[in-house]
């Protein structure tokens, strides 16, 4: 009998063989090569070839489609015609497999008992599509596949509602490929088992056979989940970052974040197709009296035709700009799908719209933007079928984008349509509800190009805005919205917002432009919603409502008014840290908000062991400012644990305490906790900006820190900006995903910015952070 030792010997050299000489298709190749002349080799040892009555081998799965990957189970399937010799024949073949620990997938059955089994289970039936004869009586092979497509044609169809749920369960599981960090290339939405089911209703006769586009998105997947388990030498469908950085640069895509946007293409192609199969084979529902479904008016010339948005009868496209927008929004405002032909017939016939675009173009947009949680699948058939791209050329910069930031969940893209179907909610909170939703569209559509994407999308969107028919005072304002709209997110998290000159720069940067003001406010608000989990919090939500409240003061003319320097209760809190001689602290919870009110005496430090103390008990600190009073000095720090519950606040005070006279060796406490928490990525270089007239005080500039997340981060960098004799008035901590911005209001404590300060300052920052 054939030694299963060898096998994986052989199949060892094959995957080291490669170096840049055999391509991922190859390798499936010669993979399928060797396992067909293993298993042919076993099979006659074992007596297939001369059994009788007839015995067959039969492969199913990867081997039997011919597009084997490393590490792969195989699929096999011992057919025979009642011989009595079956067990002992198929004991010979599989257990030199299982002494090599090859994965098995197997079973012996009578063409009877196959198909039987086929009739009970949709994976069964699907999987003997892929039969192919290896060994042993082919007649026999012949007449089971055979049998087993028939049978599969015959019942296809009654099998389709038990079908669609399972498809819809496993997409529920593993997500979608085009829109995952981690994509699992097998069994996400637009996936490997889906392109198998493509291929299933094909072979049923309810669709055409998958075109080149398909296949080529097939190809792709097949290539990356080929190099993956190369790499990694195991059984691994979902693909994480580094190792996509390794499969990228195997096939020649240079980084990750290409071939992201490659498989994003791949898996919303092969997504979009089964969605359109698995609903045009459905029978269009009849009435009681046989009749065809109704056609419902939605619009002008759009109707519901059944469970989808169709043209009317009379409709004429070419004579009728405005008609795809109709229909567009139609699908989006009912949650119903658009035709497959009423696309078809739209791409064909439909003509471009010439700029400026007429009112009900415009209008139709509008309704479509603000049509909510519809519109994602409404763009989505559009951009598949070319539409969408008609009415925006600028999309093709952006399609398939992956998000550089780990906290963007979406591609750049559908992180535009996210954050429309958010703003939808918000257009009665704003005077011109129209502009919100044009703006959230194009708000970066500046990303993929090697530019500020703030900077280059405000121009592209005035163009567009232009283009749409706007006025050139609202495509002025939709061209702001795009310059300015991390102004107030980026100003509520890294600036104090209780200091004039912090609200009056805002006020200055958009040209006093209230409505300005308020769109923004709501577009901050949808575009945190649609970029990721924990993205809107509350406090982000507190901060940017203070920060607006602020600049309407202004823009009424009330004038900006600054909250008062310290309340009753810090006064309280000082006066007990100078009674006591120590560090004192109160701590309360506002949802998952905690505010930590921290006071030490005049002469004793406070930023720095506050960071630390915080840090040690897993509290991630968003802002701190800094007061004095009456001998000492308070701070009010807002921050949230990173998981779990809040720490004790009997032991943050007694910590705090220890850390402020100096007997707490924090930085050797947060270096063990960094050692056991910390990520394995390599750190993100860190970078120092420097801020001038942000601040009201003299003397006093704004220090932007951008560095990779570390665990007591904050700790040190107070730490090196005390020892440059750095007093800071306040401290805001920004996090995005893996790094940081952390803002300083830094003023020298002799008073004055001495040449060469700034250098030694940035110099300590940068080694605290590195």
């Amino acid at each position: 009998m054939a030694d299963g030792g060898e096998l994986v010997k052989a199949t060892e050299r094959l995957l080291e063989g490669r170096h840049g000489r055999l391509g991922s298709s190859a390798l499936r190749a010669a993979l399928v090569d060797l396992y067909e002349f293993w298993l042919g080799r076993g099979a006659s040892a074992a007596g297939v070839d001369t059994a009788e009555p007839g015995v067959a081998l039969v492969a199913v799965g990867g081997l039997g489609r011919r597009e084997l990957v490393p590490f792969s189970d195989l699929d096999l399937l011992l057919v025979h015609n009642g011989n009595s010799g079956v067990a002992e024949i198929a004991d010979a073949l599989w257990y030199p497999l299982w002494d090599a620990k090859i994965g098995l997938d197997h079973s012996v059955r009578t063409p009877g008992e196959a198909l039987k089994v086929a009739s009970e289970d949709l994976r069964v039936a699907m999987g003997l599509l892929d039969a192919r004869h290896l060994a042993g009586d082919a007649e026999l092979s012949g007449r089971l596949v055979a049998a087993a497509r028939d049978q599969w044609r015959r019942t296809a169809r009654k099998q389709l509602p038990d079908l669609t749920a399972s498809v819809r369960q496993r997409w529920t599981r593993s997500g979608e490929i085009a829109q995952s960090a981690e994509p699992d290339l097998k069994h996400g939405r637009g996936g490997l088992r889906d392109f198998a089911v493509l291929e299933a209703l094909a072979a049923a006769q309810l669709t055409a056979r998958p075109g080149e586009e398909l296949l080529e998105a097939k190809g792709l997947l097949l290539d990356v989940r080929t190099e993956l388990r190369r790499e990694i030498r195991r059984e691994r469908d979902v693909l994480s970052a580094p190792e996509a950085e390794l499969v990228a640069g195997e096939l020649g895509f240079g980084d990750r974040f290409t071939l992201a946007r490659k498989l994003s293409g791949a898996g919303r192609t092969i997504a979009y197709a089964l969605d359109v199969a698995l609903r045009s084979t459905v029978e269009p529902p009849r009435s009681r009296f046989g009749r065809r479904p109704s056609r419902t008016p939605l619009a002008e010339n759009v109707v519901l035709h059944g469970n989808e948005v169709a043209l009317a009868r009379d409709a004429v496209p070419a004579k009728d700009p405005a008609l795809l927008l109709r229909v567009a929004a139609a699908s989006a405002r009912t949650g119903k799908p658009i035709a497959l032909g009423t696309l078809k017939a739209l791409a064909e016939s439909a003509p471009e719209l010439r700029a400026p675009w007429p009112a009900e173009a415009l209008n139709a947009l509008v309704e479509l933007l603000g049509a909510g949680e519809g519109l994602v699948d409404a763009v989505e058939s559009l951009d598949r079928t070319g539409l969408w791209s008609r009415l925006f050329p600028e999309w093709g910069a952006v399609r398939d984008l992956p998000p550089r930031s780990p906290v963007h969940q979406w591609t750049v893209d559908r992180h535009l349509v996210r954050t429309c179907v958010e703003a939808a909610k918000l257009t009665t909170t704003v005077p011109r509800p129209d502009l919100l939703l044009i703006g959230a569209l194009l708000h970066d559509i500046g990303k993929g190009r090697d530019a500020d994407h703030s900077e280059l999308g405000a121009k592209i969107s005035a163009q567009v805005a232009t283009r749409l028919g706007l006025s050139p005072a609202d495509a002025g304002t939709v061209s702001a919205m795009v310059r300015h709209h991390l102004l107030l997110p980026h100003t509520a998290t890294r600036r104090d917002i209780s200091e004039p000159a912090t609200v009056a720069r805002v006020v200055k940067t958009l040209d006093s432009d209230l409505v300005l003001v308020e769109l923004l406010h709501a577009l901050t608000q949808a575009d945190s919603l649609a970029t990721g989990p924990g993205v809107w919090t509350d406090w982000k939500a507190r901060l940017l409502a203070e920060l607006v409240s602020g600049c309407e003061e202004v823009l009424r003319g009330k004038g900006f008014t600054a909250p008062s320097p310290m309340d009753e209760e810090q006064r309280e809190l000082v006066a007990s840290a100078v009674a006591s001689g120590t560090g004192e602290i109160r701590i309360s919870a506002h949802g998952k908000v905690v505010t930590v009110l921290l006071a030490v005496p005049a002469r004793a430090e406070l930023l720095a062991p506050a960071a630390g103390v915080l840090a040690l008990n897993s509290l991630e600190v968003h802002s701190a400012v800094l007061r004095g009073h009456d001998g000492g000095r308070a701070g009010v720090f807002t921050a949230s644990p990173k998981f779990g519950s809040l720490p004790d606040a009997t032991l943050l005070r007694e910590q705090f305490a220890r850390a402020v006279a100096g007997t707490l060796p924090l930085t050797q406490r947060l270096a063990a906790k960094e050692r056991d928490y910390a990520s394995p990525e390599a750190p993100v270089p860190p970078k120092v900006l420097w801020f001038d007239d942000e601040t009201s005080g003299p003397d006093t500039v704004v220090l932007e820190l951008r560095a990779a997340d570390r665990i007591g981060l904050l700790f040190r960098v107070a730490g090196a900006l005390r020892r440059c004799d750095a007093e800071v008035r306040w401290a805001k901590a920004s996090t995005l995903g893996g790094a940081v911005v952390d803002s300083f209001a830094v003023t020298p404590r002799s008073g004055r910015i001495e040449p060469g300060w700034r250098r030694e300052v940035e110099q300590a920052v940068l080694t605290a952070a590195s």
